[in-house]
């Protein structure tokens, strides 16, 4: 009966902020979690439960699921918007419940944080996981990210459902081993694309094997420590591949898997693995080729991550940094394009983001092409200025900004192209006080 109320009182909130067009985010699921941290038992599931987790690339992966699955006439309920502790899920799951618990639905698809795959799925059954990468993110709050490793590497030992891994990273591929009675370990990889490197060329983890402590070695890296490698004594990251992304062309934003070509929105490498997941997923569903073509093909986000719209007539391009990976993710699509551009980094030091700011020393600004002007804003404007300054960019093209919307003004006095690479919570006022300018 306890349930029962919990659920009776959050529909009436929720049918309360409706009515004042708010959505509510996670405050659903805060207050039922506080009064119940058991309430996820109370839900009745009987479809296939699919998450997915990451440091990078989890809302463009569980978003292309969705779409995925929407295009094949499925009936999906996710949490879009992020939300994606246990208090955004359960606010997801009260909303499209009945007064009983029940939820109809041909699939759940869920964006979880990293450390938080444990909470949840202690209580609800989960078919399948997808994990796409660990990189160092929000010191302050994760810790280091082999804290993070070994929570998921615990979960999963009594874990049998399909676990979809990422092949080409040393510490996602780690964890097929962590349940050796589990028979539904699913490897993705990408072959090499035109920009690999044979060194790192920017910071990364996982430079030795998990099992036997030897150097890994690596044929090449995509970006940061994703790439091709192998412990050269035990062999560890030698595993069957699933799903191989081959015919890797950013230009043109194909890939191919199996002879089958796939058309995409974006081109970023960093996408291509997103992507290359997200086929892996929904493969073992059964979803038709033709209509998991169809879906990438149409599938955007639009929401600031690797988001290109025009500005009054100015192409930008917009995207969200919260690490060192994602932030020199940003800088290589930057740097792999030949035009003449100005770059604006916005820089947050909120709560959410994070205090530390440390990381921004790992961000590779020492070779950037072709950037004739760098605004930085945000509370941290003057660190990234300084940070950039020290990279050997000249400093009379550097101009710091911690009024936001005097940045974005100053940024299109020219209409040289645009790039914008902005942290968790500066990510959307930026995004705001740019489409301004096409309204003015």
């Amino acid at each position: 009966m306890k349930n029962f109320f919990i659920l009776l009182a959050m529909k009436i909130l929720h049918l309360g902020l409706k009515i004042f067009g708010k959505n509510g985010g996670n405050f659903l699921g805060k207050i039922a979690y506080d009064w119940n941290p058991d309430i996820f038992r109370y839900f009745k599931i009987d479809c296939p439960i699919i998450a997915v987790t990451a440091t990078n690339g989890k809302t463009m992966t569980n978003n292309a699921i969705v779409h995925v699955f929407k295009t094949a006439g499925k009936k999906v309920i996710s949490n879009l918007e992020g939300n994606n502790m246990e208090t955004g899920i359960l606010s997801t799951l009260l909303k499209n419940c009945s007064l009983t618990g029940k939820i109809k639905a041909d699939y759940l698809v869920f964006e979880v944080d990293e450390g938080y795959v444990p909470v949840i799925f202690k209580d609800l059954k989960l078919d399948t996981l997808v994990v796409l990468d660990f990189f160092r993110d929000q010191l302050d709050r994760n810790g280091e990210v082999e804290s993070l490793i070994l929570k998921i590497n615990d979960f999963l030992k009594t874990y049998t459902g399909n676990l979809v891994l990422n092949n080409d990273d040393p510490n996602v591929a780690r964890l097929g081993a962590a349940n050796p009675e589990n028979h539904n370990v699913y490897y993705f990889s990408v072959e090499k694309y035109a920009f690999a490197t044979e060194d790192m060329k920017e910071a990364g983890e996982g430079k030795f094997c998990p099992f036997c402590n030897t150097r890994i070695k690596y044929e090449y890296y995509q970006y940061s420590h994703i790439g091709k490698f192998k412990c050269p004594n035990c062999n560890y990251g030698d595993n069957e591949i699933y799903q191989l992304a081959t015919n890797v062309d950013l230009k043109n934003r194909t890939f191919s898997i199996n002879d089958t070509t796939y058309q995409i929105r974006f081109n970023s490498i960093y996408n291509i693995y997103n992507f290359v997941a997200v086929v892996s997923c929904v493969s073992l569903y059964q979803i038709d080729t033709e209509i998991v073509q169809k879906a990438l093909s149409t599938f955007v986000l639009n929401n600031g991550r690797l988001e290109e719209i025009e500005i009054n007539g100015v192409p930008t391009i917009i995207n969200l940094a919260k690490n060192p990976t994602g932030s020199n993710v940003s800088l290589r699509i930057l740097n792999e394009d030949n035009d003449e551009k100005e770059l604006l980094f916005v820089l947050n030091d909120n709560l959410a983001d994070g205090r530390d700011v440390s990381w921004i020393w790992d961000i590779n600004f020492e070779q950037l092409n072709h950037v004739s002007r760098i605004i930085t804003s945000g509370t941290r404007a003057y660190d990234m200025a300084i940070r950039i300054k020290t990279a050997g960019y000249p400093i009379e093209k550097i101009e710091p900004y911690t009024d936001l919307h005097e940045a974005v003004q100053n940024f299109y006095h020219t209409d040289v192209k645009k790039y914008v690479i902005a942290n968790y919570t500066s990510l959307q006022p930026t995004r705001t006080e740019i489409l301004k300018l096409n309204r003015d």
